[in-house]
Parts: structure tokens; sequence; C-alpha cells
């Protein structure tokens, strides 16, 4: 178990939650269980309780508005700083988060994300740590323990296995007691053992045919097994039963005010259907979050005083960067001969004299995957912006090909503003818009009554940038109008019947008209949107967007243009991505390939220049048929926003700190877990039982991942010399043999005794430890790694318990779970 200092209750929070209670009638308390709006809760003044926000999340802290007139921090996405396999880090990643959250004035972040990745294409991949739950719940662990210290609550998040976004609010994860326990329940029982989290979400999702929010028995392992003492928060829409939610342990069914409590709560009460005791259990769990975060009158909060903010919080977001970035691949060009041919990384900046950056996501920076996750940094460094201000006229940009395929939110050359218009014709002033995307969810801007809304109107100026076919479109339920200089170029409805209230907005948008523009050519633009309803079950939001597409070039040109600037070059780096409309909430992906013809560009470069290095921008796995091709391969996932900073810093000699923490399949066909997508009966089988991730890999054994759990290389060499095993702990030695100063991350691995049965059989290996470290040349570090008892045993599903595997265990120290290099035999 993880040694974390965590803040701990006050003596008189018991008293004061029993004394704010008796002050409250059924009403009240009904009321409280459901949010006052989107993101807030409803308060009490009569028994000194105020309001507290809650807001997303796992990349940054939104706070109430989704708009770029109110900029948050960008952080590397999750898998990114879970790919650091560094808890002291994750630590200062949540002391962040706590500092944005104060400025923002929320009370609680709707994060950590601590689902599995069960199958590479879930959809929110990005947006969770690992398929490995050790890891997960370590790096949760720490996630936790920073946000918490600094005074602000965490939701772990979502309970439980909401793995895949196909049908989310509908589908019913079928998935045996064994797999439940030992994979997705565990992060879950480790966090709440180690740091005591002061929330949770509850899913959409079905498991086992009872919807998570009404899922008693899941509730009661974490609130009876596992110790759990914080509220529980539905995800947005989730709650639909009244007395079943309730009565399950559900203290907040979000966003309010129109939800199954309130009014049909005290119904229900009075009508005998549940008792005023069962509302009294949940609503003392409201108070004492309220008492732990400072919203209770005459109580301290948790961390009394408001906290220092962080030192240099862009260094720091160039730091988790750089200790995220997985160098998969580092050889010598192709064509190189001979036993000293150096590695292509790292660059050398006296030596080039030319640098050809190709890829449309090296100028146009990819830092989010998309949905509830989205913020608006202040600034995003592209890769073009650190690479040129490291080596200034050196590198030379070819955008190579046109990434998006699918129409987009208006953006590039477009100065937007938008605002709500009253019944009577009368509007707030504008807010600036940093693209064609309209978001106010749960409030309309300048106070404007929901009733009294009529309309919203997108206007502004295109400076056009590009001559030819321009086509606009439109997203969002309800009507719409795009005039262009005034002239209407579409009038329509949009419907959408889906079950996803968001999948009509996060989703790709309809083409309404083409124009032709001239390059210079500045033109008035005009988006009217009246929706036919607000969201059902949502406070009033408005949500459209206003979409537009350059005219394509001719992709051939471009590739073309990007070959001969890679023969002239010294080194060519290729940056490929993917998009918003690849890697998002709402919808899973449908292959692992990259958009657009990118997979061509990377061939066709790498022909031209044998020294040709490629940036992997992307969430989660893609199929890279180029990788034999190609010198070297660096993975920067959804780096934040000082990306393009940290990946100048790396490429040109900063250690790259990252190692995986999923396995990378070659092709989809490899992949031992692909479903994502129900029966016809709404059903998600996990038939695979335990064995997802590399436990899948190596109980299969027939076919090898591209890259392994784990992986991830240096800058220097390292020598594992030692691994002893003394009791409940183990010890490793390890060398840094290369010329520079390198970080290592030392992994522990247990495989069990060939002998053991269990049924449905064991994992080959299991990760039972890590240890990050950094040695300078010739040193030598020790590391010591507990041994939790927890993994030697399985869940028997025949008693219902914790069992151990015994026999002979041996214990693996390595690189990665397929570089093991040291072996000690040990009794279970």
């Amino acid at each position: 178990m993880s040694d974390w200092t965590v803040p701990a209750d006050r003596p008189d929070y018991d008293d004061a939650v029993e004394a704010a209670l008796a002050k409250l009638d059924l009403e009240t308390k009904a009321d409280l269980l459901a949010g006052m709006d989107m993101w807030r809760t409803v308060a009490a003044p009569e028994a000194g309780l105020r309001s507290m926000t809650v807001s997303d999340g796992p990349i940054g802290v939104r706070g109430r508005f989704w708009t770029a007139a109110d900029p948050s921090l960008a952080l590397p996405s999750p898998t990114a700083q879970a790919a650091s396999w560094d808890p002291v880090l994750v630590r200062r990643i949540g002391n962040l988060l706590a500092s944005e959250s104060r400025r923002k004035d929320v009370d609680v972040l709707l994060a950590p994300t601590i689902n599995l990745h069960r199958s590479p294409l879930g959809g929110r991949h990005f947006e969770a740590f690992s398929e490995d739950p050790y890891l997960t719940g370590r790096i949760a662990e720490a996630y936790v323990a920073g946000v918490q210290e600094r005074g602000v609550g965490t939701t772990m998040k979502h309970y439980v296995a909401n793995d895949a976004e196909t049908d989310r609010f509908t589908v019913d994860n079928v998935i045996g007691e064994r797999a439940l326990r030992e994979l997705y329940l565990r992060p879950f029982e480790m966090v709440t053992a180690a740091v005591n989290p002061w929330g949770v979400m509850t899913a959409y999702n079905t498991v086992n045919g009872t919807t998570m929010t009404a899922h008693r028995e899941l509730m009661d392992v974490l609130r009876e097994e596992f110790g759990f003492d914080g509220f529980n928060v539905s995800d947005w829409g989730a709650a639909r039963h009244t007395v079943e939610d309730v009565e399950a342990g559900l203290d907040l069914a979000m966003p309010g005010p129109l939800t199954v409590f309130g009014k049909h709560l005290v119904d229900a009460v009075r009508e005998g259907r549940t008792t005023e005791a069962a509302v009294d259990a949940n609503v003392r769990r409201i108070l004492k979050l309220a008492a732990r975060v400072g919203a209770l009158e005459g109580v301290e909060a948790a961390v009394a005083g408001r906290q220092d903010a962080i030192d240099d919080p862009d260094g720091l977001l160039r730091e988790i960067a750089r200790r995220s970035f997985v160098l998969a691949k580092n050889a010598a060009p192709t064509g190189k001969d001979g036993t000293d041919a150096a590695p292509i990384l790292p660059l050398h900046a006296d030596a080039i004299h030319r640098l050809a950056l190709i890829g449309p996501a090296a100028k146009e920076a990819r830092i989010l995957g998309g949905g509830s996750a989205t913020v608006f940094p202040p600034h995003v460094v592209s890769p073009l912006d650190g690479l040129r201000a490291a080596l200034g006229d050196r590198v030379h940009y070819a955008q190579g090909v046109d990434l998006f395929e699918q129409i987009l939110p208006a953006k590039r050359g477009f100065d937007l503003t938008v605002r709500p218009v009253r019944n009577d014709g009368t509007e707030p002033p504008a807010e600036p818009l940093a693209s064609g995307d309209v978001k106010w969810m749960g409030y309309l801007p300048g106070e404007v009554d929901p009733d009294d809304f009529h309309h919203a109107v997108l206007d502004g100026v295109y400076t056009v940038t590009t001559t030819g076919e321009h086509v606009f479109g439109t997203r969002g339920n309800g009507h719409h109008k795009v005039l262009i200089d005034g002239d209407t170029r579409f009038e329509g409805d949009h419907v959408f019947t889906g079950d996803d209230p968001f999948e009509a907005f996060f989703g790709p948008g309809v083409e309404r008209f083409r124009i032709h523009l001239t390059a210079g050519q500045q033109v008035r633009v005009r988006h009217e949107y009246t929706p036919f309803e607000f969201p059902p079950g949502f406070p009033p939001s408005v949500l459209f967007g206003l979409m537009h597409t350059e005219p394509r070039p001719d992709e051939d040109t471009l590739i073309e243009e990007a070959v001969a600037a890679a023969r002239d070059a010294d080194i060519a780096v290729v940056v490929v991505s993917t998009t918003e409309l690849t890697e998002s909430e709402g919808f899973d992906r449908r292959d692992l390939r990259l958009p657009g013809r990118q997979d061509e560009l990377v061939a066709a470069v790498a022909a031209a220049n044998p020294n040709t290095v490629v940036v992997v921008n992307t969430g989660s796995p893609v199929e890279m048929p180029w990788a034999d091709d190609v010198a070297g391969i660096l993975l920067t996932w959804f780096p934040g926003q000082e990306g393009g900073s940290a990946l100048a810093e790396v490429l040109l000699g900063a250690e790259p700190g990252g190692r995986l923490t999923t396995t990378w399949p070659k092709t989809l066909a490899d992949a031992p877990v692909t479903r994502v997508v129900p029966t016809d009966e709404g059903e998600l089988h996990y038939d695979e039982g335990v064995f997802i991730g590399y436990r899948a890999w190596q109980h299969r054994g027939t076919t090898e991942p591209a890259f392994w759990f784990g992986h991830g290389l240096s800058y220097t060499d390292w020598e594992y010399e030692t691994l002893t095993v003394d009791g409940a702990e183990a010890k490793v030695t390890v060398r840094n043999t290369g010329t520079r100063t390198g970080r290592e991350v030392v992994q522990l691995y247990l495989s069990p005794d060939p002998a053991a049965d269990v049924p449905g059989g064991i994992e080959p290996t299991r990760l039972a430890g890590f240890a990050a470290i950094e040695a300078a040349p010739g040193e030598t570090v020790e590391v010591a790694i507990p041994l939790e008892e927890r993994s030697f045993q399985y869940w028997d599903e025949a008693t219902h318990a914790w069992t151990a595997v015994g026999g002979v265990w041996t214990a693996k120290a390595g690189r990665n779970v397929n570089d093991l290099r040291l072996e000690a035999a040990l009794k279970a």
C-alpha cells in the first residue's frame, strides 16, 4: 500500500453535519440531492450551507464556463501523465490542478478517470491511465492525494466499467465476478484505501443487469468493503430511478434541478415508497463534503486557507510532457553500416543545417481529445513553434497532407463572437469565440433568463486564407440560418434522435452549402441558431456550431512538396496525429488507422531521407505500417499546451522519460480485445475475463505487439545487476552504463508457479511494483519495491473471496513486461 499523507476529517464534522441536517425540512433535503444547475449544488442558508461548484476534469480545470473567454491550463492527457510512471510527479500534477480549481472557485474536480484500456478502440482511451489496474491505481492515488491535500475534492470515475462509449447510456456490460474484482474494481479499491477520495461518479452503463446509479450491491462493495466514505454523484444525466437510486446511495443527481430527486423524491417518501431516513443518509454525505471543502459554516475545512499558486506552471507542464514522451524506436538511419553507427536521437543542434518539419499537426498542435475533458488554454506551443524557437530558420515546414476529412468548427481566419437574444430582441454584450463551437452548458451569458431566451447569434468576419470553393456547415439540434455578407445561404433544421444528448454536438457537422471565395477577401458571417428545446433533463444549455472547411489542396502536390523538403534536409521530422473526430467522448473508434493519407506521407518521406523521425501525436494506439522504414519513433500523446516546447527539448537532448501504459498492437486484427459494440440485445460481454492488455498477449502467445506494456527507450544505457527478495520487499540495483545522465523506470513483475491451479487460468505475468530513478553515467542505484499480499492472490468465484495462489512464484525485474532481465524465486 502506498504511503500518502492525506487531509484528515476534523473531529467536529459529525456534530456539524447532524446540526445542519436538523435544520432542513424534507423538501430542502430532497433538493440538496439534485444539482442547482449544470455545475453547482443547491445551497441551504438556514443550515449554513453554501453552493458548491464542480468541474471537469482530467486534463485541466474548465470551471463553469465552456468558453475561451475563461481560459484554463491544458495538461498532457491522463495517459501521458501515467506514462511517466512517476507518482511523485503526478502528485505535483494534482497540486497544479488544485491550484487551478481554487483560481476558478471550484470545490470538486470531476477526475480522475480510472477505467481501463480494455480495448484500443475505446473513444476515451486518452482520458484513462492504463490497461493495468495496479498502475492505474498507483497513478490515481497520487493524483487524488495531490488535489485533496490542497483542499479540493476529487471524484473517482466512472464507477464502474465505463470502458467504451458506444451506447453508453443503455449498454449492459456483462462481466464475470473475477474480472470485475481483479481488474475493474481494483483501482477504486486501491485509491480508497490509500488516499480516502472525497467523491465517486457512477457511470451511465449497466453492469450485469443493474444500472450503476441504482447498483446497491456494487455501492455496498465500495462503501462497506473498501471503506469509501465520500459522496456519490451521477454522471451527467445518468440518474433514472428515484427510489432505486436514493436507496443505492446516489447522493447527488447531476445536472439539476430537473432530476429524479427533488419533488419526485418528496413524493416517494410521502407515498411510502422510500423513507426519510434513506434521504438523510445521502444528505449527510453532501454535508460532509461541504465540511471538507469549507462550504459549511461553523467548521473549518479539511485544508484551511487558500493555497499558494504553483510557481512556473508552464515549466511544470513542459516537465510533465518530457517525462511522458515514449521513445519507441531509436535506430541508426537506414544505410548506415558498422557497429559504431549512432542512433538518430538525440539530434545535435550544431550539426543541423536544415530540418524538414512535416505534417499538419506540426503547425496546428493536437493537444486534447474531444468531449467533456475539453479546456481552452491561454496559449499553445506547436511543434513548429518549439523547434523554430530552438533552431530558428533552419526549420522548414511542409504540410504534407490535408488531415481533416470531415467538416470542422470554423477557426483559421475567423474572428467570431456570440451572444444570446431575448424574446424582445434585446441582447447582452457578445463574448469572443476561439472557434465556431458554442457550448453554453447550464448557463446563458449576460444572465439571460432561460424563459426569455429566443435564439443565439454567432457572427464576425472571415478573412479568407485560400482561394477556391469553401464548405460551410452546422451542428446542433435546432433551426439554423447562415448568412454570408447578408445573403442567406442556408436555412433549415437539424434533427438528432439518438440516446446520447451530447452526440449531436460532439459528433460530425453537416455540410450545408459551398461558396467560392478569394484569398484576402473579408466576408461577414452570421449564424442564427434556435434550439427546438433545451436538452431534456439538463439545465438550459445551448450547443451548436458553425462548421467550415477550406478548399482542399491537391494532396499529391502536398506530398511531393514534403518529399522535396525532406530530400533537401539533414533530418526529417514528421508529426502524425488523430483528430477530435477520431478520439472523443461520445463514440468509439472504428479502426486504428491514422486519418487521411498520413501513412503514405511517412512512407514517402522515409524513402526520400533515411534520417526520418516520426512523432506520433495521438492519445491511444495507432497502426504504424511504416515503423520498420523510419529511424526514430517518439510517442507524445496529447501533450498539453507546452507540448511543442517539450518536443524540441527532447529531440535535442532532454531525456524522454515515458514508458507505455498499454500494449500497442501492430494491427487492429492482432489486438486481443476489440469488442466495444453491444449485441442487438444491448449487452457487451467481457468474455475475455481477466485477460486484457499484456495479460492477454502473453496468455495467447500467438502474435507479437508493436510495442509491449512498459516499453520505452532511453538516451543512455542501463544494466540490471541484482534482484533480491526479502519478505515483502524486492530490491533491484541498476547501473547507468552510458555516457549521459538518464531516467529509468524499474519494473517488477510476478509470475505464478507453473503448477498453480486457478479456475479459468491465471495470467503469466502481472505488474507488482515499479520505481522511477535518475542516475549519472557510471552511477548505481538500488530501489526497494514493496510487494503487496494482493499480488499473490486471485478472486475465487466459488467462495467470493480473495484466495492465495500457492507454490513458488518468480519475481522478475526489467525494462518492460517482455524485457525482464533478472529473476528471483520466492514463496507466496
